[in-house]
């Protein structure tokens, strides 16, 4: 395999690591808990996945031919609620420790909620589905081969590394809003707390192998 070949099986894997991650953030929540915003200046998990999406269409889309900053893209409107959950009263930054007091102020449609958390995950996954697309379609010769965003030139490698930081990003706000917003026990993505030691101890035991980080932690989050 060659190094082309190892950076395009790398990078899907890590997609496909931080796509299963969100997912399984979103999973533990209540349809309402996506739409919910601690103050002005935060973004819901709804309108993360929404600019999640415009921008996956936008960079993914033509990939190596088109700017990946496409014309019909309104990036402003990605950061506009299209449902507006909000509490009656603003809130303090002191407040931001107890979340759940917000839910007992949610008054909306429960069914519109539902159908608005169907859109949700439908605009996730044709998101995604255009980045899998893409990112399986190239050969690893093209990864040399220039591409532009806002007419700034990328290397393709460039442009997926470009991606491969911009997502967990916001991968990791979802994770941490979810924490927030749970009102049972946090299922854990990752290592629990308190078990490093035993996290290690397994891993030790095993003969040294080549293999991407990511298998072992994706069977775990299945």
């Amino acid at each position: 395999m060659t190094v082309n070949e190892d950076f395009l099986r790398s990078a899907n894997r890590q997609f496909l690591y931080y796509k299963t991650l969100g997912e399984k953030a979103i999973e533990q929540l209540e349809p309402e808990q996506l739409f919910i915003s601690l103050n002005e200046d935060t973004n819901s998990i709804a309108i993360i996945v929404k600019h999640l999406h415009g921008n996956m269409l936008s960079r993914w889309t033509d990939f190596l031919t088109t700017d990946g900053e496409k014309e019909n893209r309104n990036r402003d409107e990605e950061f506009d609620e299209s449902v507006n959950i909000s509490t009656s009263e603003p809130r303090h930054p002191e407040l931001v420790s107890e979340p759940q007091e917000m839910l007992k102020q949610v008054q909306h449609d429960k069914a519109e909620i539902e159908n608005k958390k169907a859109e949700l995950l439908k605009n996730w996954n044709e998101g995604w589905k255009c980045l899998f697309d893409a990112l399986n379609s190239l050969k690893p010769e093209e990864l040399s081969n220039i591409i532009y965003i806002r007419n700034e030139g990328h290397t393709a490698l460039e442009a997926i590394n470009r991606q491969l930081a911009h997502y967990p990003y916001h991968i990791g706000q979802i994770v941490f809003y979810a924490k927030l917003l749970k009102k049972t026990e946090w299922d854990s993505l990752s290592i629990p707390k308190n078990k490093s030691k035993d996290y290690n101890a397994d891993k030790f035991s095993k003969e040294k192998t080549k293999k991407h980080f990511t298998d072992d932690e994706l069977g775990k989050l299945k």
